[in-house]
């Protein structure tokens, strides 16, 4: 069983930054067998997005509206993943998830779909005001 807890989230001013965290314990079926990692997030009335996505081989794909802003790492000793989050903006406020799946994303079109992740997190909050 795969669990997935996010942190760092809260309240900033636009043009700040913030540091989330994602730490992975436990597997589904090996703890030898690769796995992919993004970060979601889900403002009110809006559909859950994509945000950045690193794939099993350490690759990393970006959402158009935070790129150059946002940089997702991970850190495979601690079995983290990370979203460095700078320039905030308003329009980044919403809940931002963690997610894992096992093998190869591949690109963008599959990393940035909720739907092809199968463990998620229970969300940390990011609040942006102007």
């Amino acid at each position: 069983q795969v669990q997935l807890v996010e942190s760092g989230g809260g309240s900033v001013q636009a043009g700040g930054s913030l540091r989330l965290s994602c730490v992975r314990s436990g597997y589904t079926v090996s703890p030898y067998i690769s796995y992919y990692m993004g970060w979601f997030r889900k403002a009110p009335g809006k559909e859950r997005e994509g945000v950045a996505a690193i794939d099993s081989d350490g690759s990393t794909s970006y959402a158009d509206s935070v790129k150059g802003r946002f940089t997702i790492s991970k850190d495979n000793a601690k079995n983290t993943l990370y979203l460095r989050m700078n320039s905030l903006k308003p329009e980044d406020t919403a809940m931002y998830y963690c997610a894992s799946g096992l093998g190869n994303g591949g690109n963008w079109w599959n990393l940035g779909r909720p739907g092809f992740y199968s463990e998620w997190g229970q969300g940390t909050q990011v609040t942006v005001s102007s």
